[in-house]
């Protein structure tokens, strides 16, 4: 800790964003602790964020601004640590880069500071599993304390440098936000994982007066931030289609080792706990990830048939009265909720969908046509994305609550159904954060 210290001691840092998930308490008290003199700014309200800032009670070097954010705390510092999603045009972000403060977050930033060797995966689906596949199977194999970090619920970048060793390597997942840092800092992971590139974040990426095409340029050119500053001796692991995408980008050099991968690597005889082609893929990747650092298959294959898979992720919760229950929380675009179907319905087109949520102006037909191919009933809470479905669906049944979607799924489920939770849409609707919409279902689960 002494040596971060040494480099925080006494600087002028803004936290743009503290937000309710733990990684932002997290990386402030940290900060706090290493003797930064600290503005911690949010656009919540002191008492949408108390429970936080419980946390941070008795540092006396944060000073705080809520509800809004002032310019005056964005000139005259040295760093701005800033949250994922904050606009990218922000006027203040603008103004600390003008003023002459460096903009950071907080992976990239673990990343720059520890020195380690870092396995980084992103990509529009399949990112925390593959994830949590590489570190389920490094953690098993070498008995060894394996970090893990990124975009992991309550675990804050900046406190695992506490635990940082000579021998440490760390399994990061890395969303188009926080790889936003990574393009700041001009660094990537020494190995690179990009499962997949699909139409997401258009709300975020699609300004006014720009096409679908340039929104998502913008967001895969985040993306490739994962790869793009590899050095030769960087591994590049990804599919052909995002690697002939990847071929076309400016300014990004492709020296590095690159690895296609196929899920025909993964015997037909493997055992996978999770079901689905898409996760066959995604055992894939990870496979060459862990080949990559030198396991051998046979350690791979043993530590894969142990992965019980990540909660939210076509999660099998509960079976009462031979219906299963899914747990699919995290499927936020109708590919992911497709992939789903796809997935759990052996052709009885039994499946009971609980879906719904804030749009964020995807497609649906491919969401549409497998509804039809493999539901026995849709049950969609509020949402505009649920209004826009409902427009192209001949029959479903509207929920005002998660509760009452649940209650109903349950009504109509007979012996041998499936219940699947996959909303296809964001949970903002409803919910602060896709996670809290998570615990809600879990808590509903929990009580049968």
């Amino acid at each position: 800790m002494q040596k971060y210290a040494n480099y925080f001691a006494d600087k002028k840092i803004t936290v743009m964003g503290l937000g309710l998930l733990g990684r932002g308490v997290g990386d402030v008290a940290f900060l706090a602790e290493a003797g930064a003199d600290l503005v911690v700014t949010d656009l919540k309200t002191g008492t949408e964020l108390a429970a936080s800032l419980e946390k941070l009670r008795g540092f006396e070097n944060i000073s705080y601004t809520l509800g809004a954010h002032n310019v005056e705390d964005f000139e005259g510092r040295d760093m701005v640590l800033v949250a994922p999603a904050v606009p990218q045009d922000s006027e203040y972000v603008a103004r600390a880069r003008k003023a002459g403060a460096r903009v950071v977050q907080s992976a990239a930033l673990f990343a720059e500071l520890s020195k380690i060797p870092i396995i980084g995966v992103t990509g529009t689906r399949g990112k925390s599993t593959v994830t949590h596949m590489i570190h389920h199977v490094l953690s098993v194999v070498t008995g060894e304390r394996i970090l893990l970090g990124g975009n992991v619920r309550g675990v804050s970048n900046l406190q695992l440098l506490k635990e940082v060793t000579d021998e440490s390597l760390c399994v990061m997942e890395l969303d188009s936000w926080q790889l936003q840092g990574f393009g700041w800092a001009e660094i990537s992971p020494q190995i690179a994982v990009f499962t997949n590139f699909m139409e997401d974040h258009l709300n975020y990426y699609q300004r006014e007066g720009m096409s679908k095409e340039e929104a998502m340029d913008a967001y895969f050119a985040d993306k490739a931030n994962i790869f793009r500053y590899q050095e030769e001796s960087g591994v590049f692991i990804t599919t052909p289609e995002v690697f002939e995408r990847a071929k076309g980008l400016r300014n990004a050099s492709l020296g590095q080792e690159v690895i296609l991968a196929d899920a025909s690597v993964i015997p037909e005889d493997a055992l996978l706990a999770m079901p689905g082609e898409h996760n066959r893929l995604n055992a894939a990747l990870a496979y060459q990830a862990l080949k990559a650092v030198s396991l051998r298959d046979e350690e791979i294959f043993e530590g894969l048939a142990t992965f019980s898979g990540v909660e939210g992720r076509l999660q099998l919760v509960k079976t009462v009265d031979n219906v299963r229950i899914y747990n699919d929380n995290n499927a936020t675009t109708p590919q992911a909720t497709t992939a789903a179907l796809e997935s759990l319905d052996l052709g009885n087109k039994n499946i009971i969908l609980i879906a719904g949520g804030a749009d964020k102006d995807i497609p649906l037909e491919g969401l549409v046509d497998a509804i039809g191919t493999h539901c026995k009933q849709v049950i969609l809470a509020p949402g505009d994305g649920s209004d826009r479905l409902t427009a192209q669906l001949p029959l479903v049944v509207p929920a005002e609550t998660l509760e009452q979607a649940f209650e109903e799924a349950r009504l109509i489920a007979e012996n041998g159904d499936i219940i699947l939770f996959s909303p296809a849409f964001a949970s903002f609707s409803q919910y602060q954060n896709e996670y809290e919409r998570n615990d809600t279902f879990m808590e509903l689960v929990e009580k049968l």
